[in-house]
């Protein structure tokens, strides 16, 4: 018999550390990446480090797609046959993607329950509700109370990033929330945000350095927590390794968050934020 009777579901949008979703049985429905004439599954055939590292270079632009109803019911049925209970499914915006609907359509009729929910989000936004509704359930709840768990911490979720570049939002074309940045020049280092009502990106600061925009980036999202609360925070980054690293160490000393995470995007995002993006994300307890 399985260890948890509810099966948490994902797609690899979620940026997750490899150890902390195996801890927590999460298991996880990976997208596409689509590269000239190849097909890869995020995280599966091709890892960040290898993506970023061909980004820089290749002549061509990566493009993303969605999984498959049967991508995901073939994953509600191995938790099935292991014994699950139900099956909660969080999963990326579905103002980002479609993937919720392939969740979605997998769950329609299936033999055990399957609840789907749509975390307004991605990246660690998404993480952050995952380990929400994980520890809900090693406490005890049920998957109302998972979906409660993970609900709260979305209510209190901050995510800003800031692009080296918009070429890779305006070639994935997801550049509407942030519209507003392209004039006559895309030599800009803007901060977008998630706004985790909409579930869409929108516009938020602009500079013309990266280090002042990095020195924003720390600034606007410190302003938006409750510093004095214990707070769960990740530094993500698209292969910007130093950066990520003195981000991480700064806010080590100056914030003590309870949680502090630090990891690299998964390609599928990479490809619409590009090369050496990096972003603070998460929240402070109510």
């Amino acid at each position: 018999m399985m260890k948890n009777q509810v099966v948490i579901v994902t797609d690899s949008t979620n940026d997750l550390p490899k150890e902390l979703r195996e801890q927590y049985d999460i298991r996880v429905v990976p997208l596409t990446i689509v590269w000239g004439d190849h097909q890869y599954l995020d995280g599966v055939e091709i890892t960040a480090e290898e993506f970023y590292t061909q980004l820089g270079i290749s002549p061509f632009h990566p493009t993303t797609s969605q999984p498959t109803p049967q991508d995901f019911l073939q994953v509600y049925e191995e938790a099935c046959s292991a014994g699950a209970s139900a099956i909660l499914a969080i999963t990326i915006s579905g103002a980002m993607s479609g993937t919720i609907e392939s969740a979605r359509a997998a769950a329609k009729g299936f033999r055990i329950p399957v609840h789907v929910l749509d975390s307004k989000a991605n990246s660690m936004s998404l993480g952050w509700q995952l380990l929400a509704a994980a520890r809900a359930r090693e406490a005890g709840a049920d998957v109302e109370g998972m979906k409660k768990a993970s609900e709260a911490v979305r209510n209190c979720l901050h995510y800003h990033i800031v692009l080296d570049t918009l070429e890779y939002l305006v070639k994935g074309g997801r550049i509407a929330g942030a519209a507003k940045f392209i004039g006559n020049t895309l030599n800009i280092k803007p901060q977008i945000r998630v706004n985790h009502q909409s579930g869409s990106v929108e516009a938020a600061d602009v500079s013309r350095t990266r280090g002042r925009a990095i020195e924003t980036l720390y600034s606007s999202f410190f302003k938006k927590v409750d510093v004095s609360r214990p707070m769960h925070i990740a530094v993500l980054h698209n292969a910007a390794y130093d950066e990520a690293k003195t981000l991480t160490d700064r806010i080590s000393t100056e914030h003590h968050p309870l949680e502090l995470i630090s990891g690299i995007v998964s390609p599928v995002l990479g490809a619409h934020t590009g090369p050496r993006a990096i972003a603070i994300c998460g929240y402070s307890e109510p």
